[in-house]
C-alpha cells in the first residue's frame, strides 16, 4: 500500500467519524489523534489541511494569530519572516538522539497568517498552561488502541454506506492493526476483533473490490504459512 493510500484512508476516516458522531462526543477527538499518530508512522505528507474545518471544530487542531505564539515577542523577526507553511520544531538529523520526524508537529506549525497546534502537542500544552485553552480544550486526548479506532471507523463507515473504507482498513492486516504477540487464538477470542469482523461481513466489506495488492493472494498466504494471517484474511473475497 502506497503512502498516499494511508493518507486517503485517514482523511476518509476523519470524515465518516465526524459525520456519524454527535458534536459533543469527546471520543472523536481522541480517535483523530490516534489516526494521525498512525499516519505519522509512514512516509506521509501533512494532510490535515484536507479536513481542517473538521479538525478545528472537533478540538483536534487549534488556530491562533501568529503573534499569539508564546515566543513571538522574543523572536519577532523570525515569525514575521515566515512566508509559507512550516513546522516549528527544529530537527537536527545529525544529532545523536535524532529519532525521525514523527514529532515534527509537536511545536506547532505556521501557515501565515495563522499558527496551528494539535491537541496533546508541546505547543498545545504551553498554550493551555498559559490559559489560552480552557475547559475541554485544555484536556489532553486519551490514548486509544488503534484497533479500537479502526473498529469505530468501520462502524461509522458502515452507517455511512462506505464498505470500501471498512475493507481497506481491515486489509491492512493483523500486523499493523493488532499487537504482534497475539496468536490466532488470541485474535479469535478478542471481542474488538470479533466486532470488527462482524462489521466487515455485515457491511458487505468482505466482498468489496480492493485495489491490487491490498489483500494477499491465496498463493501468498499459502507460501507464508502463517495461521494468523490466513485466519484474518479468509473473510475477504479475493479480487476478481
Amino acid at each position: 500500500m502506497s503512502m498516499h493510500d494511508i493518507e486517503d484512508l485517514v482523511s476518509a476516516s476523519v470524515v465518516v467519524l465526524d459525520a456519524r458522531h454527535a458534536e459533543d462526543d469527546d471520543r472523536v477527538r481522541d480517535w483523530f489523534t490516534a489516526l494521525y499518530a498512525f499516519q505519522a508512522r509512514f512516509d506521509c505528507s501533512h494532510t490535515q489541511g484536507r479536513v481542517l474545518d473538521i479538525l478545528l471544530r472537533r478540538g483536534h487542531t487549534y488556530r491562533f494569530a501568529l503573534h499569539e505564539h508564546p515566543d513571538y515577542a522574543g523572536r519577532r523577526a523570525f515569525f514575521e519572516g515566515l512566508t509559507g507553511f512550516q513546522g516549528l520544531r527544529e530537527i537536527d538529523e545529525d544529532a545523536e538522539d535524532f529519532a525521525g520526524y514523527d514529532d515534527w508537529l509537536d511545536d506547532g506549525y505556521v501557515d501565515p497568517p495563522w499558527l496551528y497546534c494539535e491537541a496533546g502537542s508541546a505547543l498545545w500544552r504551553r498554550l493551555a498552561d498559559a490559559g489560552r485553552l480552557r475547559g475541554r480544550d485544555a484536556v489532553a486526548p486519551e490514548r486509544v488502541a488503534l484497533l479500537d479506532v479502526v473498529t469505530a471507523v468501520a462502524v461509522a463507515a458502515e452507517r455511512h454506506g462506505d464498505p470500501g473504507l471498512v475493507a481497506a482498513w481491515y486489509a491492512l492486516g493483523p500486523g499493523l492493526l493488532t499487537d504482534a504477540w497475539l496468536d490466532v487464538e488470541d485474535l479469535r477470542n478478542d471481542p474488538v476483533v470479533a466486532r470488527l469482523r462482524e462489521v466487515v461481513q455485515r457491511s458487505g466489506a468482505a466482498s468489496a473490490e480492493l485495489p491490487e495488492g491490498y489483500r494477499p493472494t491465496d498463493e501468498q498466504l499459502d507460501l507464508l504459512g502463517d495461521e494468523r494471517e490466513s485466519w484474518w484474511y479468509e473473510i475477504l473475497a479475493p479480487a476478481a
